[in-house]
């Protein structure tokens, strides 16, 4: 008995010591895995001063009505003798300013923020972190790229650091700084999702190549910057996916590259140069791959050459499929306007193409983006019509008789199934042969109606339908 109990005691002590054991590296890795995951306090601590408040004031159509509103409202208090307001208090009656995000770029005042949050702005207000406020003139703004260069007059200011946005991983942790709705220095974090995401903006152009990321970004943070763990810029947060008006963990931003580029450009002239091409292109489908004896469906395939264009200059031919610009990869049609639009006019650049199966390298000239020239068409293309289509007369002998979609930008045309590259043959039974004509054939659409649309693609014809709203 004393044996047994003898045991037993030395046993008890034994277990103890096992679990304590087990405790101990339990927490110790849970420790280490903590560790792993980043803490941003410090990031966030010194790049707080670089992060400003934009707020804005608009002009518009609501104004005389809103002054109306506002005599309506006097004349109830004061009768017909109304007291004299001054014209900034009534302009701003009944408009609510609009709110944005942005950062500074240097010690004297300059910062970046968004085209979309200070377009049409009559007056555009900046607040620091430390609560001064400071009228803001625009440098430069370009719609393309959404992004805006503002100037306010101070110095001793504290600028965020600029980084490289060429090298950044999906699955990087990164940290956005802003106002989301209205809440000023409010920080969120995630990581990276995507690289390159291509979303065609409504200008008709595709300048940007997002880095998409599950960062709770919401309206308010558009303008803010995006950091990596270095506390150094990588992206401007710019556009959000969502059916709710909030974050559905789908967020966009501009990679810095592409903002020092524009932002160097606004600073020194007012304006952005982008590179040009001259060219229609559509996606390579496993069709296309196969008959060129490419292992995957990659790359820009080539549907027109611009009369006079610098890629008709230096041999391009339809059917070419561009594999690479300059040494960057075009994994798809999407991707080219991003490179080119960055390459300066007047350089020359190596484009490696698939001719008939073979592979080839072209050098060309860059042409320069005429002004108002959103597309890597001609300026024919127009999006000034119901269905949100930019379409060009085709210039092909070997086309069907229509015009070509250059880029699909409204909810109509995105609705029906309408892909950049289409030919649009006829709408309602009616011929669209020409740019004139479609426009006279679209003018005369009934609304509220489902309407056949003859489309050719990749040399096969069918019908879309699509209905005009009323």
């Amino acid at each position: 008995m004393n044996s047994m109990n003898s045991i037993s005691y030395l046993k008890i002590p034994g277990c103890m010591a096992l679990l304590l054991t087990l405790l101990a590296a339990a927490t110790a890795a849970a420790t280490a895995s903590a560790q792993i995951l980043p803490d941003f306090t410090r990031l966030v601590d010194e790049n707080a001063g670089a992060i400003v408040n934009v707020s804005t004031i608009r002009r518009d159509e609501r104004t005389a009505e809103n002054e109306e509103r506002l005599d309506e409202i006097l004349r109830y208090y004061f009768g017909d003798e109304l007291p004299n307001i001054p014209e900034d208090q009534r302009r701003e009656f009944g408009q609510p300013p609009a709110l944005g995000s942005g950062f500074l770029i240097s010690e004297d005042g300059y910062l970046i923020t968004n085209h979309h949050v200070i377009e049409d702005a009559a007056e555009i207000s900046i607040t620091l972190n430390d609560r001064r406020e400071f009228a803001a003139e625009v440098i430069g703004s370009d719609v393309s790229s959404d992004l805006a260069l503002l100037k306010i007059d101070a110095t001793g200011l504290t600028p965020a650091r600029l980084g490289d946005s060429a090298n950044l991983k999906v699955g990087e942790w990164v940290l956005a700084i802003g106002s989301p709705m209205g809440l000023r220095f409010s920080v969120a974090a995630g990581i990276i999702s995507y690289m390159g995401r291509n979303i065609p903006n409504g200008s008709g152009g595709n300048y940007v190549s997002f880095i998409q990321t599950d960062v709770a970004i919401n309206p308010g943070n558009s303008g803010g910057p995006l950091f990596n763990l270095n506390g150094e810029v990588i992206g401007i947060n710019s556009q959000i996916f969502t059916n709710t008006g909030g974050s559905m963990g789908l967020s966009f931003a501009i990679p810095v590259d592409v903002a020092k580029n524009v932002v160097g450009q606004l600073k020194a002239k007012g304006v952005v140069e982008r590179g040009w091409m001259g060219v229609g292109i559509n996606e390579v489908s496993q069709a296309v791959a196969t008959d060129a004896e490419m292992d995957i469906p990659a790359g820009a395939l080539v549907n027109q050459v611009i009369e006079g264009s610098p890629a008709e200059r230096a041999g391009f031919l339809n059917g070419d499929i561009i594999t690479h610009f300059n040494g960057s990869p075009i994994l798809s049609s999407g991707d080219l306007p991003f490179h080119v639009g960055l390459t300066a006019p007047d350089s020359v650049a190596d484009v490696d193409i698939i001719r008939d199966g073979e592979a080839m390298t072209l050098a060309m000239t860059i042409g320069r983006l005429a002004s108002g020239n959103r597309t890597e068409l001609s300026s024919t293309a127009t999006d000034r019509n119901p269905l949100g289509l930019m379409i060009t007369d085709t210039e092909r002998a070997d086309a069907a008789s229509g015009v070509l979609v250059v880029n699909v930008i409204g909810p109509v045309g995105r609705d029906a199934g309408f892909l950049s590259g289409d030919i649009l043959l006829s709408i309602n039974g009616q011929e669209t042969a020409t740019v004139d004509q479609f426009n006279i054939v679209v003018s005369a659409l009934p609304v509220d109606k489902v309407l056949p649309v003859l489309v050719e693609r990749d040399g096969n014809q069918f019908f879309l339908t699509l209905k005009i709203p009323g």
